[in-house]
């Protein structure tokens, strides 16, 4: 592990953010969106829809902060969201959990990853994700003094080799971080993979922290919480957020799940990192998670079709598509285009030809990087005209960069 003066430095590190003498980078979202914004690109670079979720939720939220509802919240969420949460989780997967103790309600689900990394990841401990990973999986693991290693998702599905993910696992191994779907393949991962990784979990006694705010956004397949199987539950902190299912990413309210020992320990770290947040989203957020089914399933096949325009944009571009099982992003490799360096692309396009993208290889560590140089994520949460805009502009790429 590199040796840094001070905690940001390995955080940033962790990120990919630090140059290889030390010098400090901007993210790659922040670059790729300021390119777009400074030539009034099509954004497809960073994961938020172009349109906001159900105005009675906005209302809701609307009249709390106009009403009373703009101090402080209590540090683990108001009880009705709580317990909303925990009607969620019987409703939709039979998990039963206590609202009491084993709900904690963070500042999006980032925080929430955070909290379980910092409480118990010690340095030197090793923590296992898939590559590409999230990139604040990397940061915190970096910022704890954590190992952080990777176990690659290849093309053309996006599933992990399974003797590859058994030799990751070690007596050092202190967590597993899954992202199911899968943030930024598209991929969704089944239940022999997962209750592969329970068995290894239990074998190495470590911890699964489990981020899952693309629950309810899957295509032509159902999510499989890992928490449901059989001897996971005891060692399992699941991760989810009001941003991505109802399209209120700035809201910024996420929430933990699981044993109260582990939410416990969870509640304590993010108590001090931002105590609460987001009081007058709170109650919207309650409503919002008792939606009928229908709400879920019918934002999920709209979103599905969103998806299958931009599939079929790309591939009229010439590129090779591999179709996401949910998420909102896709992923489309150049190299067929005569383009060998995705992220060099990435930095031309919103200039060019007026769309933007993000590069894989910047969720990587470097052997990764290099295994995916060629692949760029695209968002399709977008309006279907954009997509078609996007489409049409991204069919004179070889054109207008001549790959």
């Amino acid at each position: 592990m590199p040796s840094f003066e001070f905690p940001w430095q390995r955080m940033a590190a962790g990120a990919n953010l630090l140059s290889p003498n030390g010098d400090l980078g901007l993210t790659i979202f922040e670059e790729i969106t300021t390119l777009a914004a400074k030539h009034q690109a099509i954004n497809l670079g960073q994961g938020f829809p172009d349109t906001d979720g159900p105005s009675v939720f906005k209302g809701m939220a609307a009249h709390g902060i106009s009403g009373n509802l703009n101090q402080y919240a209590p540090g683990s969420g108001i009880l009705p969201l709580r317990m909303a949460i925990s009607d969620h989780q019987k409703r939709f997967y039979g998990l039963d959990v206590n609202p009491e103790s084993e709900v904690v309600v963070t500042t999006g689900a980032t925080e929430a990853i955070a909290a379980a990394v910092i409480a118990f990841v010690e340095p030197g401990d090793e923590v296992i994700t898939f590559e590409p990973y999230y990139d604040s999986y990397g940061a915190t693991i970096g910022l704890a003094g954590g190992v952080h290693k990777t176990v690659a998702l290849n093309a053309p599905d996006f599933q992990p080799d399974l003797t590859e993910l058994r030799k990751a696992f070690n007596a050092r191994t202190r967590m597993v971080v899954l992202n199911n779907p899968h943030n930024p393949t598209g991929a969704a991962f089944g239940q022999d993979l997962l209750a592969e990784i329970v068995t290894l979990a239990k074998q190495h006694d470590c911890l699964i922290v489990s981020d899952e705010v693309y629950e309810h956004l899957t295509f032509g397949l159902s999510h499989i919480p890992i928490a449901t199987l059989p001897g996971a539950w005891d060692r399992t902190i699941t991760i989810s957020s009001v941003g991505k299912t109802f399209s209120f990413t700035g809201w910024k309210v996420g929430w933990a799940t699981g044993p109260a020992d582990l939410i416990a320990a969870v509640r304590t770290v993010k108590q001090f990192l931002s105590y609460s947040s987001g009081t007058a989203f709170q109650p919207a957020v309650a409503e919002a998670l008792a939606s009928e089914a229908n709400f879920f399933t019918d934002f999920a096949k709209d979103l599905g079709q969103r998806s299958e325009i931009l599939a079929k944009g790309l591939e009229s571009a010439g590129m090779t598509v591999y179709r996401p099982k949910g998420t909102y992003f896709i992923v489309g490799d150049v190299a067929p285009l005569g383009f060998d360096n995705a992220l060099e692309l990435a930095r031309q396009m919103p200039e060019k030809i007026g769309v933007a993208g993000i590069p894989l290889s910047v969720f990587c560590h470097e052997e990764g990087a290099e295994r995916t140089r060629t692949l760029m994520r695209f968002a399709f949460c977008k309006k279907p005209e954009l997509l078609t805009e996007a489409s049409r502009r991204l069919s004179l790429l070889t054109a207008k960069l001549g790959g």
